[in-house]
C-alpha cells in the first residue's frame, strides 16, 4: 500500500509541475534571466508550493502514523553536508544544460 501512496504522490508532483511550466524550458529561462524580460510566474508557483508545504507540516507534525498506518519519520539533520550539496549542484547543472527540470522530465 505504501508504494501505491508514494506512486500516488510522485504522479501528482510530477502533473502539478506540467501544469504550472516547470517544464517548458522558456518559461525556466525566462524566470532565470532577471537582467533581460523576466517572468516572474514561477515564483507564484515556487511561493504557492512553499505555503502548501508549510500548512501541511503545521498540520501533520504530531502525527505518530500517517494515513497508510506507516510510522512518520521526520529528517533529523539540520546540517548542510556534501552529499547534499553535490546532489543539489547535479540537480542544478543537470537542468541546465538539458533545460528539463529533472520532476517531470
Amino acid at each position: 500500500m505504501a508504494a501505491l501512496y508514494a506512486f500516488a504522490a510522485g504522479l501528482v508532483f510530477g502533473l502539478g509541475l506540467l501544469i504550472s511550466g516547470l517544464a517548458d524550458p522558456a518559461r525556466v529561462l525566462g524566470f532565470l534571466d532577471l537582467a533581460g524580460l523576466w517572468n516572474p510566474t514561477l515564483a507564484f508557483v515556487m511561493g504557492g508550493a512553499v505555503l502548501a508545504t508549510s500548512v501541511g507540516y503545521a498540520l501533520l507534525r504530531h502525527r505518530r502514523a500517517s494515513l497508510s498506518g506507516e510510522l512518520m519519520r521526520w529528517p533529523q539533520a539540520t546540517r548542510l553536508d556534501a552529499r547534499l550539496a553535490a546532489g543539489s549542484l547535479a540537480f542544478g547543472v543537470g537542468w541546465g544544460l538539458a533545460g528539463f527540470c529533472p520532476g517531470p522530465a
